[in-house]
């Protein structure tokens, strides 16, 4: 017994002994392991941004620290390469301390980045260029929801970047730079898009976007949207085409950060090209059968891109938009609309893009909501289009210069040249629609005027005076388009009166007007004109006056007759207080006047009231008819034909 206690004993000396032994090891190998990171990690914070003489040095060294790194589940990572899942965007494994320091100042992005504004070393932003904060569905703007920051709230320097944002971008960069990069969106929200079946075979796409002096987190966000929302194999690749950026976040810091996706070719334009000549310079470098147009400032909805590619499979000639939905520019709430809310493009005789609801005599025709919708034109922004169809019908007019009316050019040629132009409800791409355009451009050049002069040679046949009257047909130097007029023969075109015929019978077609031209007051030394800011963002605001000009535009107008004083889509209506412009709905009531031919007054049939300018001639007012009265005295530019 004495024997097997002692026995007993030792074994039980043995096994404390043996554990206390592995204990202090344990700590040791852990305490040297944690000093080992720390210095490390604290040599990485303090090393000075990279030499380009040493950029394979740096290369590696980024290798080795992403081992330390932790990458953050993208939203929807299932459909990305695995390339891109083992060098997509990563976050840096920093102490539970630092991350709530930084998140109280979240990054700030592009310029703001490179000077250093937050707590976080600009050695690593530099070499790494990446989004060092975790992704969390508790970060601001998750799901599209909106971000309000009051600027009043912020402390100066702060308020100073909130404006400088604003300034340069003419969105919110302050709130954007709040936002992740893979912010989670809403669904689309018609569930039959679901439930759709498409080929296993689709074409892949090329992924075109350009940009000039784009802001970071909005440049990212957009890139990432399409890498986590689109099925790898159907994926090409994303073109990124440099119109001649000057912002440093654009340069070096974008090359490093998009080498680690495997995916992204950059293109840098040796000098300011403008949207047409870039995307023609980014078309010509893709690989894919399709090309997909987006603009720097998107995001896609999960689903975006397979209904578009299906649609191409089915015939090449196919020339497909998603929905365009609205991204605030102020706080970013992404707005997803429903199929039922589809609009369709369309123009007016100014030959400006404008939106307006599916005609009725399509929306009879249609079973399926969801289903492809026919569309006289398209923004251009945001489509999709089989690449070798896009080089058969000769790709933009390459005398168009930088931007403007590329969109209308492309639509019409689709229609008139045997193809189909389509908005695709079940594809959501979000767009950031700004108030104003940032960019800069050499003056004394009108180069909207001279693309649509261009357009409207080539493909308006004598539909083309109807423009022509609205800028005095004061046609300018708009270059040679025989080449472009030989296109149109060989392609074996159709007329411009059977394209508004079968594919935009709702036009409002000028040759229809009793009268047209400017509206002239005969009041106050005939001097003043009636006049409207242009655009239907103006809807719902006063008729002005204004000195008369004889530049058309603004003081363009058209009686029709049906009473109708129109500009284009746009009527001017009377609901009892003030004269204003609205969408014309063709039933008459308070969009109904009557112009006398002999005392000149103009009457609005319902109230029994006459048009008058007001006595500082900045406006116009209802009065009683005096046909005695200059100032309820009117005379229009021409007079096509009594009533």
């Amino acid at each position: 017994m004495n024997f097997i206690r002692r026995r007993r004993s030792a074994l039980i000396k043995l096994a404390v002994t043996l554990c206390t032994f592995w204990l202090f090891l344990a700590f040791t190998i852990s305490y040297r392991s944690s000093g080992l990171v720390g210095q490390s990690e604290k040599a990485w914070l303090n090393e000075a941004p990279p030499s380009p003489m040493t950029e394979l040095e740096q290369k590696k060294k980024v290798d080795h620290m992403q081992q330390q790194m932790i990458e953050p589940k993208p939203t929807h990572s299932s459909s990305l390469p695995a390339r891109i899942k083992q060098s997509h965007v990563v976050t840096f494994n920093l102490k539970k301390q630092q991350i709530q320091k930084m998140r109280k100042k979240p990054p700030l992005g592009g310029e703001s980045m490179q000077k250093n504004v937050i707590d976080v070393p600009q050695s690593l932003l530099h070499i790494e260029a990446v989004d060092i904060y975790s992704y969390s569905p508790d970060m601001p703007g998750e799901n599209g929801t909106a971000v309000v920051i009051k600027k009043e709230d912020l402390p100066p320097k702060e308020r100073a970047l909130y404006d400088v944002g604003w300034q340069k971008n003419a969105f919110n960069q302050y709130v954007s730079d709040r936002i992740s990069i893979h912010r989670k969106l809403p669904k689309i929200p018609d569930a039959s898009c679901y439930k759709k079946q498409y080929s296993d075979n689709l074409p892949k796409t090329s992924v075109i976007i350009c940009f000039h002096n784009e802001a970071w987190s909005v440049l990212l966000r957009t890139v990432h949207s399409v890498l986590s929302r689109s099925p790898a194999n159907l994926l090409q690749e994303i073109i990124l085409v440099d119109d001649f950026s000057d912002a440093e976040h654009l340069k070096n810091q974008l090359d490093v950060y998009m080498d680690r996706l495997g995916i992204v070719k950059i293109v840098r334009l040796p000098k300011r090209e403008g949207l047409i000549r870039a995307r023609l310079s980014g078309a010509a470098v893709a690989i894919g059968p399709v090309l997909t147009f987006l603009d720097s400032h998107c995001e896609c909805l999960e689903g975006w891109l397979p209904p578009l590619l299906s649609r191409i499979k089915e015939n090449w000639s196919n020339v497909v938009c998603p929905v365009i939905d609205v991204i605030d520019d102020d706080t970013f709430k992404y707005h997803c609309g429903k199929s039922w809310m589809t609009n369709v493009g369309g123009f007016d005789w100014n030959l400006q893009f404008n939106w307006h609801p599916i005609p009725e005599r399509v929306r009879k025709s249609r079973g399926d909501p969801t289903a492809p919708v026919q569309s006289p034109t398209m923004a251009g922004g945001l489509f999709s289009i089989d690449k070798q169809y896009f080089e058969h019908l000769g790709t933009y007019d390459p005398g168009f210069d930088i931007w403007g009316g590329e969109n209308l050019e492309l639509s019409f040629k689709v229609w008139m040249c045997g193809g189909k132009l389509e908005i695709v409800p079940c594809s959501h791409v979000g767009h950031i629609f700004r108030k104003r355009s940032p960019y800069k451009w050499r003056p004394g050049v009108n180069v909207v005027k001279r693309n649509t002069v261009r357009l409207a040679e080539v493909w308006l046949d004598d539909y083309k005076n109807y423009y022509y009257e609205r800028i005095n047909f004061n046609l300018g130097d708009f270059g040679d388009v025989s080449d472009r007029i030989a296109l149109r023969q060989r392609l074996n075109c159709s007329s411009f009166e059977w394209y508004i015929k079968n594919i935009y019978p709702e036009l409002f077609v000028p040759g229809n007007s009793i009268a047209k031209g400017e509206i002239r007051c005969m009041g106050q030394n005939k001097r003043h004109c009636l006049d409207f800011a242009s655009g239907r963002k103006e809807h719902n605001k006063p008729i002005s006056m204004y000195p008369c000009h004889g530049e058309g535009g603004n003081q363009y107008w058209m009686l029709s007759p049906t009473g109708e004083i129109r500009r284009d889509e746009s009527c001017v209506d009377y609901a009892g207080q003030k004269v204003f412009l609205s969408g014309c709905h063709g039933l008459k009531g308070n969009q109904e006047w009557k112009y006398n031919f002999k005392d000149k007054t103009l009457t609005h049939v319902i109230s029994g009231l006459c048009l008058e300018m007001n006595h500082d001639a900045t406006g116009v007012i209802m009065a009683s008819c005096d046909s005695q009265n200059l100032n309820q005295q009117w005379t229009f530019g021409e007079v096509v034909r009594q009533r």
